[in-house]
Parts: C-alpha cells; sequence; structure tokens
C-alpha cells in the first residue's frame, strides 16, 4: 500500500509558520527580487538560477514567488496588445496559477527534491537520479501546451552524484521555455560546471527589524525581548528562528547558561535534566537543536574573547557569563578548537546512534574541563 501524499512530510516546511509555497512575498530580500526582475524585462531571462544564501533567509520562498511569476505572466509574443512591463513579481492569490501552486497541481511546475523511502517510511538522505530522470517525463508532457516551464530544485545541495550530472545535461541543453531555480545552502557543494552554467542570485541574513516584521506575522508573536533573543541566536535566519520558537530554543540556551554560571564546575542537576529531555524518537529535533546551540556558546564564547561580544544578551546572564569564561584571546582560541572538536564528535555520535544524554553530557564535561583549565 502506498503512502498518502498528504501524510509525506515536507523538509522545507516549519511548524508554526506557512510554507514557502503559501508565502505571498519575501521580507527583506528587495535586491534579489529586482536583480530577477531587471533580468526578466531587459529579455535576459536566463535558463538557470542558483538561489543562495545562509539557511532560513527565504530562499524557498523566492523561488516559488519566481515560479508564480513565470508561469502566470504570459511571455511577451510582439504582438500589438502585448502585456504591459511588470514592476514587481507579485501575483493575485486567487489566479488560477497560484490557487494550483499551493495545491502542487501545476502541470507548468516540477519540484525537484528528496523522494518518500516507503520501506523505511522517511524522506530519503538525497535527491537522486531517478528523480532528475523524471523531468524528461515532465518535459514531454507539458510541451504540448507551450508557455514556459519551471523547475524547482529544493535543495540542490542534496543531489548525490549520478543526479548532479543528469542536471548538469539538462543545464546545458535546456528545453525551451525552461527555467530551472536551484536552492542552495552551500554553493561550494555543487558541481563547478552546475555553478557556472546558472546565474546566481544570493540572498543575505535578514537585519533586526526584518526577522521582526517576519515573527509579527505568526499566529503566536513572541515579546519584542523574545523577537531580540531570537535574532541573536538565529543569526538573521528566520527558520532558525521559527525552529528555535517551536522548539523552545531560548529556554534551552538559558539552560546552558545557568549550566555554566555556577562558578567553579557546573550545575550538575540542571546538566542531567538537560540530557534526559533529548531522549528518545519524539525528542530527536530537540537533540539536534541543543547540540546546536552548544556550538553557538561555544562560537559566542570565542568571539566574546577576541573582543566582539554578543551585541545583546541571548538569555539573562549570558554577558557575565561569557566574560567569566572567555576573558582574552587565550581563552579564545580554546574555545574555538573546542568547538571544532566537538562538532565532529556529534557527528560521529550521530552516525554510530550514541545515546543523545551520553553526548550531551560529554559535552558538558569537556567544556567544564576547558574552563577549569583555562583557569588555573
Amino acid at each position: 500500500m502506498s503512502t498518502d501524499p498528504d501524510a509525506i512530510p515536507e523538509p522545507d516546511r516549519i511548524d508554526g509558520a506557512p510554507h514557502p509555497r503559501e508565502a505571498a512575498r519575501v521580507i527583506g530580500q528587495d535586491a534579489a527580487e529586482a536583480a530577477f526582475l531587471t533580468a526578466y524585462t531587459s529579455d535576459r531571462l536566463h535558463h538557470g538560477w542558483l538561489i543562495t544564501g545562509p539557511r532560513g533567509v527565504g530562499k524557498a520562498t523566492l523561488a516559488w514567488r519566481i515560479a508564480r511569476f513565470l508561469l502566470a505572466t504570459p511571455p511577451d509574443d510582439g504582438g500589438m496588445f502585448a502585456a504591459p512591463t511588470p514592476t514587481s513579481l507579485d501575483v493575485s492569490d486567487d489566479h488560477p496559477v497560484a490557487r494550483r501552486l499551493k495545491a502542487l497541481s501545476e502541470p507548468g511546475l516540477f519540484l525537484l527534491r528528496r523522494p518518500w523511502d516507503e520501506k523505511n517510511k522517511r524522506l530519503k538522505g538525497d535527491i537522486t537520479v531517478d528523480e532528475v530522470r523524471k523531468l524528461k517525463h515532465f518535459f514531454a508532457m507539458s510541451s504540448a501546451g507551450g508557455g514556459r516551464r519551471v523547475v524547482i530544485v529544493d535543495v540542490a545541495d542534496q543531489m548525490n552524484t549520478s543526479a548532479a550530472n543528469a542536471l548538469l545535461k539538462l543545464l546545458e541543453e535546456p528545453p525551451e521555455g525552461a527555467v530551472l531555480l536551484l536552492i542552495s545552502h552551500q554553493p561550494s557543494r555543487l558541481l563547478p560546471t552546475i555553478r557556472s552554467r546558472c546565474r546566481e542570485l544570493r540572498l543575505s541574513p535578514l537585519s533586526p527589524p526584518d526577522l521582526a516584521q517576519v515573527m509579527a506575522g505568526l499566529d503566536e508573536t513572541p515579546s519584542a525581548d523574545e523577537t531580540q533573543r531570537l535574532g541573536e541566536l538565529a543569526a538573521g535566519s528566520a527558520g532558525d528562528a521559527l525552529r528555535l520558537l517551536h522548539l523552545d530554543g531560548l529556554a534551552i540556551y538559558a539552560t546552558l547558561i545557568e549550566i555554566f554560571s555556577a562558578g567553579r564546575g557546573f550545575d550538575r542537576p540542571r546538566a542531567l535534566k538537560l540530557a534526559n529531555s533529548a531522549v528518545g524518537k519524539a525528542n530527536a529535533e530537540r537533540f539536534e537543536l541543543i547540540l546546536r546551540l552548544f556550538e553557538l556558546f561555544l562560537a559566542r564564547l570565542a568571539r566574546h574573547g577576541t573582543g566582539f561580544p554578543p551585541g545583546a544578551e541571548a538569555a539573562p546572564g549570558e554577558a557575565a557569563c561569557l566574560a567569566r569564561l572567555s576573558p582574552g584571546p587565550d581563552a579564545a582560541r580554546g574555545w574555538a578548537s573546542l568547538q571544532q572538536e566537538l562538532s565532529a564528535r556529534a557527528n560521529h555520535g550521530r552516525a554510530v546512534n550514541l545515546d543523545p544524554a551520553a553526548l550531551i553530557l560529554d559535552m558538558v564535561f569537556r567544556i567544564n574541563e576547558t574552563a577549569a583549565r583555562q583557569a588555573a
């Protein structure tokens, strides 16, 4: 029995926020939108676009916005009644293309992403060549209707080698009217030949006002203080801020600060409680977030010691904790080195399915050992 498509999780959906295809606009990325629109209106519409930037800054939302615009805007055929030159990528929500895109029923669009593994009941780890080969059928079936065809690759970094080579052939000889939108968090991981055949649209981290605007659009709007702390931890990524909000990341980070604010040693009961909260399949996302926040804590320690303290506290008492543990450059180098080491240990722990509680406690002990050594 096949899985109900509606039950398959979408890798780019964040609880509590609209899916990128459902968002009406992109906040804070006006320059990238303007660059695409200029290319379109000056008849320099490239067939391949590489949409890059940090995670969670609107890359997928922009890709869907561009796709909606291209499929809803008929090409200029040079006739007497040509459509006026567009001045934005806006498309009305009640436009038939907009409705079909939301329902994933638009025949002019192909969404290339990680497939569902029916046997193991989970998304596969990468985009396979079989998924790319489906594009041949898509272009053959959609060619009869004419007009544009749009492909969104979300995300291109997840293509395996065979899939990347298959997509490269399509970029080298694109079908008429085809536009490929490749979303990439780490373009350096892509084949150089893929990058060279695409025009890049680079998105920037969101400014604090833009991030606050994103947060204000949620059903449950965080307070101004929470928004500021989310901004500190998310580093301009709305996606990261939403994950932090959904998974209680502010409280987890506050717990980390409390654990290491106990003077000599650390707060063992809090450390044990935090470690045990990550145990079990139901807490898998929380476990990943805790590891991410450990890395972030070490990075903020390193920056503080080099003379670049955070602009604001991400948790009560953080400034005093950072100042005590990382008073200067020597300490900063130690924390930077430990961050790399613990990141590698975390990756290894995931690979061998190490008990989450044991891995978290190991990180606490290593941080405490480093603090004691530096204080000696």
